[in-house]
């Protein structure tokens, strides 16, 4: 004679095993990026961690630069399936996805945060036109953000693309942002960041370039003397998961995913209001001889003529596809302007 369970018992029972294939189906992803953890990108995936643990099983371990190897060490373990999810900025990925290079045309994207976390939202040629691109390449694109205006450190007063001659200028391995600062008249020495700031130390570079958050927090004051503000860029990133890995997860997953990364934008944008300048006040706190200088509409004229070349350079690398993106993304930016 079988016997009857009580409902309470039984409800127990369900309740067990629904928990134990909970459990069975969670995961660890991996999410690699390019700076420490109270950096932006540290910033970012920080919040989105906590939204993917607070509305799933799975649980996010955070890699920040240098502890997986260089940047092309984490893409290539992004490629491969190694890690799920790793942020990137286009500056690594434009041998890669030449197209990319797009956000270093000088003088491209506004400086103004809420104008540029508009932009990112709602460009089609970002939400459309990129992930396609990527897909490519065996990636995911998720979602890109606007770190910050990058400025220039150097060892002496710039003024105008005369004083960076000869001047040897570290930029990241991207072929269009060695063109960037061949037209402002510097000589651009590709270099990973590891070596950046021992080669500053030695006088190896005399330069380099980052959002002033970026300055400010890896001290790249204290091996250069000046820093100029031209309005020439800002930092631009990519955060992307694998193909592969994306594609294979059930359409909750993957909406647990699209959320948190839209919170987790949300609150970078809302994050960088005012970083700028706070960072500026703690370089000369830490530095008082330190000196920074925003060049002025006349003053930047100069770097604008030099730069609209580069835009060329950008359609001869990339032919029709570029064309399409640039003409995109010029119209994209005019709707929020």
């Amino acid at each position: 004679m079988a016997r009857v369970l009580p409902k309470s018992f039984a409800a127990a029972v369900a309740a067990g095993i629904a928990l134990s294939a909970s459990v069975a189906n969670a995961e660890t992803w991996r999410y690699a990026f390019e700076e420490a953890l109270d950096e932006v990108q540290g910033v970012y995936a920080q919040k989105f961690k906590e939204e993917v643990e607070a509305n799933s099983d799975h649980t996010v371990q955070l890699f920040p630069y240098g502890t997986l190897g260089e940047s092309a060490d984490t893409m290539e373990q992004a490629q491969t399936g190694i890690l799920q999810f790793v942020d990137q900025s286009p500056g690594f990925t434009g041998s890669l996805i030449p197209e990319a290079q797009v956000f270093f045309v000088p003088y491209l994207l506004p400086q103004d945060t809420e104008k540029l976390g508009e932009f990112f939202r709602t460009s089609k040629a970002i939400n459309e036109m990129f992930p396609e691109l990527y897909a490519e390449q065996g990636l995911e694109l998720l979602t890109m953000f606007p770190e910050g205006e990058v400025c220039m450190t150097t060892q002496e007063p710039v003024t105008g693309p005369p004083d960076l001659d000869q001047v040897k200028f570290r930029v990241m391995t991207n072929p269009l942002l060695v063109e960037s600062y061949k037209a402002f008249g510097a000589t651009p020495t590709p270099l990973p960041w590891g070596e950046v700031y021992g080669a500053l130390q030695t006088g190896i570079i005399q330069g380099q370039e980052n959002p002033m958050f970026f300055i400010e927090s890896t001290k790249m004051y204290e091996v250069t003397e000046v820093i100029t503000c031209a309005g020439h860029n800002n930092f631009t990133t990519a955060v992307m998961a694998n193909k592969d890995f994306y594609d294979g997860l059930s359409e909750e997953d993957q909406t647990v995913i699209q959320n948190a990364i839209d919170v987790a934008f949300d609150h970078i944008i809302d994050y960088q209001k005012g970083l700028h300048e706070e960072s500026i006040e703690k370089i000369k706190e830490a530095k008082p001889s330190m000196q920074v200088n925003t060049l002025s509409e006349e003053e930047r004229q100069p770097f604008v003529e030099a730069g609209a070349s580069v835009e060329e350079t950008f359609l001869e690398m990339t032919g029709d596809g570029g064309k399409k993106i640039l003409d995109q993304l010029k119209a994209d930016l005019e709707a929020v302007q």
